[in-house]
């Protein structure tokens, strides 16, 4: 419990630190190193890894808006490095959740192929908007996953009284064994047209924002579907590794994505979550959302008034 108490400290100190050292003049940049900014960013990352864990949200959503919003990098490059961070954890992790058959590529794919075009169009939207517009959105965008993260319910086994006709024609359904219940749980899903619409949507926030849309993809497969929620969960890591592809080659391609940004948080986030992994253990899980939705909040907000000029 100190321990995690140790670990809220300094996520608090760092987020009230970079205010004063980011200073709108640019002196405060100025006055470090080079490689001072980098550093930061690493540690930074370090913590939002941690709490990606434990707060169950992917590194993309709290690594955009705290990064944009307290580090003096352009937002383009923000966006890159957030779309490789989210990507690098969703690779990390589909081998596995397909080894061991919780991912199903029949209900990752279809959504996949419509959310990684979708991304496409969202990323090249989103480099061509002014910066103000892109800021002031993803502050509103964030706000709104505030929301929706304080109020979703998840099921672990929804009702599904019958497969639709695409989801038969697609043969999208699957048996596992659940370890938890010891049983083989026989899934199938339902409203899959509205939830084709519904990825279409998540594949333009993901590539705009260079958000990791894991935040979306679970309640969406679980919630509108009637997917189990470890299949769930296993799925939208194998579909955000598709999606973030996507997005991610056409910040390449413009330029937007910076070794000095990127690597650094990376390897921060990827460090940060194997510290997390252990923690997950004893975090009280009432303590880590308060402290994940009080981060959401200020960095939604910072966002907004950034992106209207209130608070540079």
């Amino acid at each position: 419990m100190r321990r995690f108490a140790s670990f809220q400290v300094l996520a608090v100190a760092l987020l009230a630190l970079a205010p004063d050292i980011a200073l709108a003049d640019g002196t405060g940049a100025a006055a470090l190193p080079w490689w001072g900014w980098p550093l930061i960013l690493f540690a930074v990352t370090f913590v939002l890894g941690i709490f990606a864990v434990l707060g169950g949200v992917g590194g993309g959503v709290l690594f955009v808006p705290i990064v944009s919003g307290f580090f003096p990098f352009h937002l383009d490059f923000v966006r890159g490095a957030g779309l490789m961070v989210a990507l690098a954890g969703a690779l990390s992790a589909g081998p596995d959740l397909l080894r061991n058959g919780m991912a199903s590529l029949r209900l990752a794919l279809p959504l996949a192929l419509i959310a990684s075009a979708s991304a496409i169009v969202g990323a090249l939207a989103g480099l061509a908007m002014p910066t103000h517009v892109v800021q002031t959105a993803l502050g509103v965008t964030i706000l709104v996953i505030l929301v929706i993260m304080a109020s979703a319910r998840k099921s672990e086994f929804p009702e599904v009284p019958a497969a639709d006709a695409l989801s038969t024609a697609l043969r999208i359904n699957g048996l596992y064994y659940d370890a938890a219940s010891r049983r083989e749980i026989d899934w199938k899903v339902h409203r899959t047209p509205q939830g084709l619409a519904l990825f279409a949507v998540i594949g333009v926030m993901a590539g705009m924002f260079g958000l990791g849309a894991g935040w979306a993809n679970v309640p969406a497969l679980n919630l509108l579907m009637g997917a189990p929620l470890k299949v769930s969960v296993a799925t939208s890591s194998f579909i955000l590794s598709i999606v973030d592809s996507s997005a991610a080659w056409v910040y390449f391609n413009q330029g937007a994505v910076l070794a000095i940004v990127t690597v650094p948080s990376i390897i921060g986030m990827m460090l940060g979550a194997r510290v997390g992994v252990r923690l997950l253990k004893v975090a009280p899980a009432s303590v880590v959302r308060k402290v994940v939705l009080t981060m959401l909040a200020i960095a939604g907000t910072r966002a907004v008034l950034k992106g209207l000029g209130i608070w540079n």
